[in-house]
């Protein structure tokens, strides 16, 4: 759903240099002096938002593409087309109960999922004042995890810019998995060398909400059907990292609904994929019980001999 915010540092740091007259290198220097001042704890993304700051230079009110927007902003200022309308949605969770709604924005630069939690936003969708095709102006936004958050500070009203060309289809930025950050799109060519047993749940037959003690939060009492996730380890030689695949992903590894459902045939399987090598692109997501990043599966690619044989040519 949206663009990696491809070469945002670089991106980043052509802005702060042109806005405070310095040479490029200046400006990385103090970048780096800040990350080392910090230990560490910051991203070079944030520690550039930090320079800038002390350099008295505010993006807060510039209107940015979504190419640029990074993880962390705080007050995200963006003009888009919305391209996509998901269901506004009820949640009851931690016992707070509210609405929630995602739209799909996009321009010329790249696309970005946005969530909408204010109540008066999400009227705006219920009563299709916001719906697909329009051009709106957002301020305020927050950047969580590759998605574009409004909350109560926020603002959406409709703009009369024209925008014709925007990316409607997801990139994914090619990394390595030691390289990648919550909240990025990318994509890895890496080996399987864990898979573990699927672990099953049952959806709302519906709309295909999760069913928890046969209720779904939309339909109630609804019949259901189970489903699978499966999760396994890659690694591709820099780094290993769980990923995880639902039904669409785990049809593309080659592993069919009847196999993924007998749990008690699947350790021959599973041994037919391991140590298999497979192109993987998907987003990254922190995992907050075990403090670490796993991988998203969204598709999933052999790898082509001639691609790999054309890269390397390039770099000798």
């Amino acid at each position: 759903m949206k663009k990696r915010m491809v070469d945002t540092y670089i991106q980043l740091i052509d802005r702060i240099a042109l806005a405070a007259g310095l040479p490029k290198e200046d400006i990385e220097r103090k970048i780096e002096a800040k990350r080392a001042k910090l230990s560490g704890l910051v991203s070079k993304e944030g520690a550039a938002q930090i320079v800038a700051a002390e350099l008295g230079i505010n993006f807060e009110k510039e209107k940015l593409k979504i190419s640029e927007l990074l993880q962390g902003m705080k007050r995200a200022n963006v003009i888009a087309k919305v391209i996509g309308v998901g269901a506004v949605r009820e949640f009851n969770k931690n016992g707070r109960e509210g609405k929630v709604a995602n739209l799909v924005l996009a321009d010329d630069s790249g696309n970005i999922k946005t969530v909408l939690w204010d109540t008066n936003h999400i009227s705006l969708v219920e009563k299709g004042e916001v719906k697909e095709g329009d051009v709106i102006e957002i301020s305020n936004g927050n950047i969580r995890n590759g998605e574009l958050h409004l909350g109560s500070f926020s603002d959406i009203k409709k703009s009369k810019e024209k925008i014709a060309n925007v990316q409607s289809e997801k990139a994914f930025e090619n990394r390595k998995l030691n390289d990648a950050k919550s909240g990025q799109s990318l994509k890895t060519r890496a080996f399987i060398v864990q898979i573990f047993d699927p672990r099953y749940f049952e959806v709302c037959k519906e709309c295909g909400k999760r069913v928890v003690e046969g209720e779904c939060a939309n339909h109630g009492k609804t019949e259901s059907e189970k489903r699978a996730l499966l999760t396994l380890v890659l690694d591709d030689g820099n780094e290993s990292l769980k990923a995880v695949l639902f039904k669409e992903q785990i049809k593309m590894l080659g592993i069919s609904e009847e196999e993924v459902m007998a749990i008690e045939n699947f350790g021959s399987v599973k041994s037919k994929y391991l140590g298999e090598e497979l192109v993987f692109s998907g987003s990254m997501r922190s995992n907050q019980l075990y403090n670490t990043n796993e991988m998203m599966i969204e598709k999933i690619e052999k790898v082509i001999t001639e691609e790999i044989i054309n890269s390397f040519q390039k770099t000798v």
